[in-house]
């Protein structure tokens, strides 16, 4: 676990809102019958144009830049030929490296009109995340991040994913210490100032066990209930986490229609 300087930070905060932008030009594609390989390509030049490069594109062999996840998909689904549909709901989940170190944000999108009970997944799992950067400061530890989340979704009798968690950040895109979605107010890393981490609540509609596809790389729900996902990137402080990534650019792209 790395304690990260306030150069170092900017440094994390510029990658940070590369990803935000380039999850907002993704949004503005967003529709039925767009290819997830379009979305790709679409991030992987809006990345380079920034000077940057991806962040997942060779990341322990990952082909794409974008991990594109649709309803019961939960993340690291593969860009590809497969089209996106009205009622679909779709994960983006988008890196960058720059400078020597990384940006990772995710947001869940819905494509065309979408049931008010997937919708509600939705709201709810961002909330969850929201409400969980509210303890992402000193003295706190990651249980009480784990535990905010973990409350709130199962309040909806919805269900969290155990084998995925969210991560610190840094020169790696995956750092210590991991940040579960799930666990007990007290547990855990204690968080000192300067500590910068990923939180990413995985929330499931139906029940929490999850299964890998023969690709290696997509997880999906056991029941093919829908699952969202959504990202911010956080320096820890003493008084107020500090969020590195946003999703203003996106809200600002989607209007009135955003989640």
């Amino acid at each position: 676990m790395t304690v990260k300087s306030d150069e170092e930070i900017e440094l994390l905060r510029e990658n940070a809102i590369i990803v935000s932008k380039t999850l907002a030009e993704v949004a503005k594609h967003i529709k039925p019958g767009v290819s997830t390989l379009t979305l790709d390509k679409i991030a992987e030049d809006f990345i380079r144009a920034e000077g940057a490069i991806p962040g997942f594109k060779g990341y322990r062999g990952f082909p794409g830049t974008l991990c594109v996840s649709t309803n019961e998909e939960v993340v690291h689904g593969i860009p590809g030929n497969r089209v996106l549909r009205n009622g679909d709901i779709v994960s983006i989940d988008c890196g960058c490296q720059k400078d020597g170190f990384y940006g990772d944000s995710a947001y869940t999108f819905p494509v065309g009109e979408v049931s008010e009970e997937v919708l509600n997944l939705l709201r709810r799992t961002k909330k969850s995340l929201l409400m969980a950067i509210d303890v992402a400061v000193a003295g706190r530890r990651v249980g009480d991040i784990s535990a905010v989340i973990q409350e709130y979704v199962e309040g909806f009798g919805y269900s969290v994913v155990r084998e995925l968690v969210g991560h610190g950040i840094g020169n790696q895109l995956h750092e210590k210490p991991d940040v579960p979605n799930y666990g007990r107010r007290g547990a855990g890393v204690k968080m000192v100032a300067g500590l910068t981490i990923c939180i990413e609540p995985m929330i499931n509609m139906g029940v929490k066990t999850v299964v890998q596809d023969a690709d290696g790389w997509t997880i999906r729900t056991a029941d093919r209930m829908p699952s969202a996902h959504f990202e911010l990137t956080v320096a820890v402080r003493k008084e107020k986490a500090d969020v590195l990534s946003t999703f203003r650019y996106i809200e600002e792209v989607l209007g009135s229609s955003s989640i």
